[in-house]
């Protein structure tokens, strides 16, 4: 009987995590509430949000030397192109479209990750809901963690990922207090279920890129429809630029047209793969 009464209790000590949903996967709710979540999806970073601050400096950098380049490639269309100023205008502002996106999706995550280098992380602790290696976010995961304020989710790499265990425990978050991203994960207590190992599925993965896919074949249609007519021997001039720019525009909205469908097809395949999901 006692051999029983230990077993029973160890049994019931043993709780398995419950998958995590992935992070940022449109579910309907009312419009209020999209609009909250929008505003706090850019407060945190955006796309960048989970990121190492150092990472995110670097891809700032990088950026911005991009820009420069797009700069210097306006400087000179304007100057060497052989046609007419509303011909060099019409080819040089599509260069805009790329530094456009860049600020739009990269400046706010770069400027919040220069305030975490300097700002001291903030412990988090609480019971531990759920591990995925799998979200929205390139290179991350996800916890799902109790605290006294409700349910977090925080993105994680997948090195900090394999020391979480199975089982319901305690757990102590580091995070940056702008981008949140986990300096650290420490677990308290028994590590009585180990996590099983969690692939990633194929169309999760190209959700993934879609963020990043989606921007740079936009404006490198815009470019390529506008400067490829702008570089064309048509005359007269007003009709040049004219015919550059519905160029440019046509190829980026018949990208953004397949882009979307696309998107929404992946979304949908991902709620399906979810627990009550549609199949």
């Amino acid at each position: 009987m006692g051999k029983k009464r230990v077993q029973s209790r160890g049994t019931r000590q043993v709780r398995q995590v419950r998958q995590v949903r992935p992070k940022n996967v449109p579910v309907p709710a009312p419009g209020g509430d999209q609009r909250k979540q929008r505003e706090g999806y850019v407060q945190t970073g955006g796309m960048l949000q989970g990121y190492a601050p150092e990472l995110v400096v670097r891809i700032g950098t990088i950026a911005g030397a991009a820009a420069l380049a797009c700069v210097l490639v306006m400087v000179l269309l304007i100057l060497f192109l052989p046609y007419g100023w509303l011909v060099k205008a019409i080819a040089a502002a599509v260069w805009v479209v790329p530094i456009a996106f860049g600020v739009s999706f990269i400046l706010p995550g770069y400027q919040l990750a220069r305030k975490d280098r300097k700002a001291e992380p903030k412990l988090v602790q609480g019971q531990l809901l759920g591990a995925s290696e799998a979200s929205t976010s390139l290179g991350l995961g996800m916890l799902m963690v109790k605290t006294r304020g409700g349910t977090e989710q925080y993105l994680v790499t997948p090195d900090k990922l394999g020391k979480v265990p199975g089982n319901q425990v305690t757990v102590m978050i580091t995070i940056t207090p702008n981008l949140r991203h986990v300096r650290s994960v420490g677990v308290m207590g028994q590590r009585v279920v180990g996590r099983p190992d969690q692939p990633v599925p194929k169309v999760l993965e190209r959700l993934r890129l879609m963020p990043i896919v989606t921007p740079a074949a936009l404006a490198t249609a815009a470019i390529v429809g506008a400067d490829a007519v702008a570089l064309a021997p048509i005359q007269p001039d007003l009709v040049h630029a004219v015919v550059a720019l519905l160029a440019g525009a046509a190829l980026a909205g018949a990208v953004y047209g397949v882009s979307h469908l696309l998107q929404r097809r992946l979304y949908a395949e991902v709620q399906s793969l979810m627990p009550g999901g549609v199949r």
